[in-house]
């Protein structure tokens, strides 16, 4: 489910060398990412934790770069987030989920997480990286 929420600041914590360069409108390529976010049975995060874990292998053999998984720690105890990039399309997006389909790894994945129904919600947007807004270090603060 696509959603306007405000979920885009988020991608500003993926590392550098995923694809996330910036472009100007109309140049190519442009970098897409992936924000998932997850409400989860938060009786049930070491489950979630593993599904997280399982995406490590297969994310990047399907084609995309895993950014991370993140799990609740102060805050809500029930929203976890996912992060996808390496994209440089919607339509490298779609190919990227057809081959998911494909690998038996990533369909057990999604099997392990219907049974055990530990994901509530989920839902996806996609962003672009702002130029000049990404790991933009703090400035030091001398005297404090």
């Amino acid at each position: 489910m696509l959603s306007g929420t405000a979920l885009a600041a988020t991608a500003l914590i993926a590392p550098r060398g995923f694809g996330l360069e910036s472009h100007s409108p109309g140049s190519q390529p442009m970098a897409i990412v992936c924000i998932i976010r997850y409400e989860i049975d938060p009786y049930q995060r070491d489950a979630f934790k593993e599904y997280a874990a399982r995406w490590g292998r297969i994310i990047p053999r399907c084609g995309a770069s895993l950014l991370g998984y993140f799990l609740p720690w102060q805050g809500t105890n029930y929203v976890a987030w996912g992060l996808i990039g390496g994209l440089d399309s919607l339509s490298a997006y779609e190919r990227y989920q057809e081959r998911l389909q494909q690998d038996a790894e990533a369909r057990e994945n999604f099997k392990f997480a219907a049974e055990r129904r530990f994901i509530v919600h989920e839902e996806r947007n996609f962003v672009e990286v702002v130029a000049g807004a990404l790991e933009t270090a703090a400035l030091s603060r001398q005297g404090q």
